[in-house]
């Protein structure tokens, strides 16, 4: 890589976290950290869910999947945002009228502690699998083109996703995913 490919790179990374930790300063309480205070703007949270549906898993991989199945997988992608139309009508609302900060709250008040355990449980595993997934793909990409060892890679990757999210809540990840989004729309324009 030249140099003003390593000034690019660097310069992203950081500038993505340094972002979301700015954006996110008067993260002070709980209802701050985890719901950024409710004063997150409609088409905020839209880019922040189209950024955690379309990660780099889904560069990596659509193409090849395409080549391989065919088309048939976007449809995933196309009703995604009928999903959370349904989501923002029928739940969200429930949800803000209880003044809880999870669905597995919501689940512990309509049922019971072994119910919200077990969901949370299961949610936690799965999106551990993802997220272990979703840092692996671009670490694999950038260790094969740097020469970088694998190891070190995923220990860079998700130390600076840990920085964001752990400093800034809801709001760092929701204003860094956005800034992502911008930079994957200019990208996918040229």
């Amino acid at each position: 890589m030249s140099s003003i490919d390593w000034i690019i790179l660097i310069a992203t990374l950081a500038g993505i976290i340094a972002y979301g930790v700015y954006k996110s300063r008067t993260t002070r309480n709980l209802e701050g950290y985890f719901l950024s205070n409710r004063s997150l703007p409609w088409y905020l949270v839209l880019f922040s869910i189209m950024g955690t549906q379309a990660s780099a898993i889904t560069f990596l991989t659509g193409p090849g999947q395409a080549y391989s199945d065919g088309m048939r997988f976007v449809q995933y992608y196309f009703g995604l945002p009928l999903a959370m139309i349904v989501i923002s009508i029928f739940f969200v609302p429930v949800f803000s009228k209880l003044k809880v900060f999870t669905a597995y709250e919501f689940l512990e008040k309509r049922f019971d502690l072994k119910t919200r355990t077990l969901t949370s449980f299961l949610f936690l595993v799965s999106r551990g699998l993802s997220t272990g997934i979703s840092i692996y793909a671009p670490s694999l990409v950038l260790s094969s083109l740097m020469g970088w060892n694998i190891y070190y890679t995923n220990l860079v990757m998700g130390g600076l996703l840990i920085i964001y999210t752990m400093s800034g809540g809801a709001k760092a990840v929701a204003h860094t995913q956005k800034l992502q989004m911008i930079i994957v729309f200019i990208s996918l324009s040229w």
